[in-house]
């Protein structure tokens, strides 16, 4: 535990990777991966968008391999702006199809399945450091959550305020080394017991490596992350391998 938050403080004095596409939260597991696809294209000398679809899968609760069981598909659209040498913001719309499985349960024991829509707003703060590039991020998000069939599900509604920072290392032109540090915290709306108060949930530490081949407009991704989740005597953590793919101005 002191470990992740003395790297949470060293990550705040050094931080982007605007380009990695981090893997979202995928619950009560032992270990997950995730893979990623985007789009990423310049509308102006101020203006770009990134797309992309990904893919996640975990070994559950219990352990195993990361890819046993399908978990997650997420499509999501973000337009950012940047508004001066170092400020930006940016706005998004995404859909997520997640898997729930119970405590033990395998592959052939589910077929729960819940629906969200996010919108969320991103303003950030970024700059070079000696060559190091160094961001802090404010995400606020609204969240609707569904059954399968569009019923509501048990909390319906989420409003989730994230806080991140982050730092990439070049190690030459083409390559680099990223790492990041987010608190997440969230009020959610029972639809029987009404709205629970703000409070943290998880926090969350990446570590990726970057390749942007000088012969190709394509950058690759390989990353690591640690979701810690809860607090106190209630904490349970995940291991997570994340790849992506990102193609840079096809249009």
């Amino acid at each position: 535990m002191k470990i992740r938050f003395a790297i949470l403080a060293c990550l705040g004095v050094a931080a982007t990777a605007w380009a990695q596409l981090s893997p979202p939260g995928m619950g009560a597991t032992k270990t997950a991966y995730w893979s990623a696809i985007g789009i990423n294209q310049k509308l102006g000398e101020n203006n770009s968008t990134t797309a992309y679809l990904g893919w996640g899968r975990v070994s559950g609760a219990d352990g195993g391999s990361p890819v046993d069981m399908p978990l997650i598909f997420v499509a999501n659209q973000e337009f950012y702006h940047k508004f001066s040498p170092r400020w930006k913001y940016s706005v998004a719309l995404s859909y997520r199809r997640q898997h729930e499985y119970e405590a033990g349960e395998g592959l052939a024991d589910t077929d729960a399945i819940q629906q969200e829509f996010r919108v969320y707003g991103r303003l950030q703060y970024s700059q070079d450091i000696g060559g190091v590039k160094w961001a802090t991020t404010l995400r606020q998000e609204v969240r609707r959550f569904y059954a399968d069939d569009f019923s509501d599900a048990e909390y319906g509604l989420q409003l989730r305020t994230r806080f991140k920072t982050q730092v990439s290392v070049p190690l030459n032109s083409h390559n680099s080394i990223m790492g990041s540090a987010e608190a997440l915290f969230s009020a959610s709306r029972d639809n029987h017991a009404g709205w629970q108060g703000m409070g943290y949930k998880e926090s969350r530490f990446c570590l990726y490596y970057s390749l942007s081949p000088e012969s190709l407009p394509v950058t690759f991704d390989v990353g690591y992350m640690n979701d810690l989740m809860g607090h106190g005597s209630h904490t349970a953590d995940a291991s997570y391998v994340a790849i992506d793919i990102i193609v840079k101005d096809p249009f």
